[in-house]
């Protein structure tokens, strides 16, 4: 693969997320003063959190929230009775448990995970690194398990984190079986690798799916100061014959054996995608790598 990764690379630079209602004329009382919907405002809030920021005094929710100090106050107050938020000793608030309730309710993650959990330990065992399972949202990857030895090499991706589609190697399976439109949506802007910052020309990339497609399978490297790591990963089918998810592992160069790997990788999603009611003719034929 002409395209390098690096784990990790979406975590610490991931900008904030926001909700962004648009502001309308009030409707007989039942938006705030300033107009933004009350479920907008709330889901601001809860934006504001993220993998850096896990824990915010009332002040830097308002303030990465962009709402206004009393309103983010009577607004927490409601999603902490309900659950949604929770506040510590000190007073400061942090993701509430009744949201990862409501979360492990989501089919495309929690319901994928319970059937792919089995076959992820099988190859957690046999790789002794780390095993992932990620679905697409939007033009994002997001990892909805990840199972790592004590021994496997260091990477900050996590559980609930996002990764780059075109930069990492579950990303590029899941960008390969996209829809089309999707795929151009990616291609139609300059598309530069995460980090390094390098441009990656389209037409790389398009034969870069055009082969994953063909083997059902990437195999994608990423160079580090200190060791080379080396993805791979082969889609998931559901029921309708679409690609649900991706599994993959990520191994150090050092004892990565990427063709042994890859029919083991491709052997697992296969299982997953028949416990999801796909054919068995989803797999695809074994790579030749």
């Amino acid at each position: 693969m002409p395209i390098n990764e690096r784990p990790g690379s979406s975590q610490s630079g991931q900008p904030d997320v926001r909700a962004t209602g648009t502001a309308s004329a009030p409707a007989r009382g039942r938006r705030p003063p300033h107009g933004e919907p009350v479920v907008d405002r709330a889901l601001s809030l809860l934006a504001a959190f993220d993998a850096d920021h896990r824990v915010l005094t009332l002040a830097e929710l308002s303030r990465r929230s962009a709402i206004p100090l009393s309103s983010a106050l009577r607004l927490a107050a409601r999603l902490v009775s309900w659950g949604a938020l929770e506040r510590d000793g000190a007073g400061r608030y942090c993701v509430g448990l009744r949201l990862l309730e409501v979360a492990t309710l989501a089919p495309r993650g929690h319901g994928l995970r319970e059937v792919a959990l089995p076959f992820m330990h099988d190859l957690a065992e046999v790789t002794r690194q780390h095993v992932q399972l990620a679905v697409r949202d939007g033009m994002q990857a997001m990892l909805v398990e990840r199972l790592s030895a004590r021994q496997a090499a260091s990477v900050e991706y996590r559980t609930g984190g996002r990764l780059p589609l075109h930069s990492t190697g579950v990303g590029l399976v899941l960008l390969a079986f996209a829809p089309q439109e999707v795929q151009e949506e990616l291609l139609a802007k300059p598309v530069y690798s995460e980090p390094g910052n390098r441009l990656i020309p389209a037409d790389t990339l398009r034969r870069t799916l055009a082969d994953v497609r063909l083997k059902r399978l990437a195999v994608f490297r990423r160079e580090d100061e200190s060791e080379t790591i080396v993805s791979i990963a082969a889609p998931v089918f559901g029921q309708d014959e679409t690609a649900v998810g991706v599994l993959g592992v990520l191994v150090p160069k050092r004892v990565a054996q990427p063709r042994l790997l890859g029919l083991a990788v491709q052997t697992a999603a296969r299982s997953i995608s028949r416990e999801l009611g796909a054919r068995r003719s989803s797999g695809a034929p074994d790579s030749q790598l």
